[in-house]
């Protein structure tokens, strides 16, 4: 059978890659063509566009590539007609994604989304459009079962991806170590203008501990220039690329921005804050339009404040200080949020994700 995905983001390539060698397994004689990256193409997957050409972030990049997005909305759509898939897979960017859903059911095309858009967090009349559009939703996070239903359209859970990722992880040969000294990692994110905001405030915390090596994961997206900028007055503060899990798996204490790092770090079982602080006008729109108790993903689908999420005006100098020392210092605390992960763990499924989904996909089409 002909499969055609598309993933728009790096997490989409990675989820895409192992749903990939599992649809694989199933069906030996798959033909996949997908727009993804190198981790698609590697599982065996024809790229037709790499998602760096499409990850355009925040209101006024999206605003100034309006030409560029659209063309390329124009050329898949010729490519999946001209391609003609048993099936239509697409991974989360809902941008794009609903847009071609849409068009996609109009062609008498079967329609699985796999990673459901977060519309329980914003624009939640979309669902209308989903339930419309798409014959087979697949969620990863276990409250939108539920959040679904409320809506009349029934989606099927399969767990969390990032499950078997973080297994796989904590499996491998171990890495060297960073430092001699105990490790607090830093995870700011990939979004220039959102590290430019938060990043003075968690490489401060190095000054009140000189005992700790703190080592920030640098993004992919952002130049050495670009961070130098913010850590070469900081000793005791290193920089790495492309070695996220490596560094959680050594970390005493995490800080880290809201998305999915803050669900990664929790899985990895590193007591962690969540920062979060953009520009005023992003906070405010923000503000207006997200409709969920909390921003990090931890405490999301725990239903409480399993991390502490430090927002905007509260991601102070005095407020980072005075956590961090907690995670640090405090070994109830520390035991508490542990305990927690493991709760957190168990309710994002058993590590078989991608196979759970690949099964429902080809069940679908054969």
């Amino acid at each position: 059978m002909k499969y055609y995905i598309i993933a728009g983001e790096a997490s989409g390539d990675l989820h895409g890659s192992n749903l990939i060698k599992q649809i694989k397994q199933l069906d030996t004689t798959a033909d996949i063509r997908c727009w993804g990256g190198d981790m698609m193409e590697q599982a065996g997957a024809t790229v037709v566009k790499h998602y760096r050409d499409l990850a355009f972030m925040g209101f006024i990049e999206v605003v100034m590539n309006l030409r560029t997005i659209f063309k390329n909305l124009d050329i898949c759509k010729k490519d999946i007609l001209a391609y003609q898939p048993d099936v239509l897979v697409l991974i989360d960017y809902p941008g794009f994604n609903l847009r071609i859903a849409e068009w996609a059911k109009q062609q008498g095309l079967k329609v699985v989304y796999y990673i459901s858009p977060q519309v329980w967090a914003w624009k939640e009349g979309r669902v209308k459009k989903i339930r419309e559009t798409v014959d087979k939703m697949l969620v990863i996070l276990p409250f939108e079962k539920d959040f679904y239903r409320k809506w009349d359209f029934e989606v099927e859970y399969v767990g969390h991806p990032l499950i078997e990722v973080v297994k796989a992880a904590k499996e491998a040969p171990s890495s060297p170590r960073f430092s001699d000294k105990p490790v607090i990692a830093l995870l700011p994110g990939s979004r220039k203008q959102e590290v430019k905001e938060k990043l003075p405030v968690m490489l401060s915390m190095a000054r009140y501990f000189p005992e700790y090596q703190f080592i920030m994961a640098q993004a992919p997206s952002l130049e050495d220039s670009f961070i130098k900028g913010f850590t070469s007055a900081y000793p005791n503060v290193s920089v790495v690329k492309g070695q996220t899990y490596p560094l959680l798996l050594q970390a005493s204490a995490a800080l880290v921005t809201s998305g999915t790092a803050t669900l990664e770090t929790a899985l990895f079982g590193v007591p962690e804050v969540v920062c979060y602080k953009g520009s005023p006008v992003s906070y405010f729109f923000a503000k207006y339009l997200i409709k969920v108790k909390y921003i990090s993903l931890v405490n999301l689908i725990m239903d409480k404040p399993v991390v502490k999420e430090l927002i905007q005006h509260d991601l102070t100098e005095e407020n980072l200080l005075k956590e961090l020392t907690l995670l640090l210092k405090d070994e109830a605390r520390q035991q508490q949020m542990k305990a927690d992960y493991s709760v957190l763990w168990t309710l994002l499924g058993d590590g078989t994700a991608s196979r759970k989904a690949a099964e429902a996909i080809v069940g679908f089409v054969r």
